[in-house]
């Protein structure tokens, strides 16, 4: 992953976007972490940066959030041609199957189940910090 490259992090809980920013940070991504506080805010964000044509390039979305949840921001920015090719994954405590088949047919790129327990869940995060220095993301400008 490149290091300019910025991650937009969708998460209403504070201690979890602090627990999320901190491991992936430990685990050596130095990428921007953009953080938001619900769904609104982040599609206004999104909608924003479309106009300028720069456009972040991976998001990581709560489910529960108010004002509008995770589910209908997936959906939106999968409808949306601009974005459609922004890898999102899912984090969150949901483990309803017929939520993560939703969450799936909508698109997202991967689906993470919130561990409970705090040990877990910070190892969970540092997985994902190593799963994001690796992993290649599509150029969203680029015209297919």
């Amino acid at each position: 992953m490149k290091k300019e490259l910025t991650i937009l992090l969708a998460e209403d809980d504070e201690g979890h976007a602090t627990l999320i920013k901190r491991n992936l940070q430990r685990s050596g991504l130095l990428n921007e972490i953009i953080h938001f506080k619900d769904g609104q805010e982040t599609l206004d964000f999104l909608h924003q940066k479309v106009v300028e044509k720069d456009i972040p390039s991976l998001l990581l979305l709560d489910i529960k959030m108010p004002k509008v949840d995770g589910i209908e921001v997936l959906r939106q920015v999968k409808a949306d041609t601009k974005l459609r090719k922004m890898p999102v994954i899912m984090i969150t405590t949901t483990d309803d199957p017929r939520e993560i088949d939703k969450c799936h047919e909508l698109g997202c790129s991967n689906y993470i189940k919130k561990p409970i327990d705090y040990d877990n869940f910070v190892d969970a995060i540092r997985k994902l910090g190593l799963f994001l220095l690796i992993v290649e993301v599509p150029d969203v400008n680029s015209e297919v």
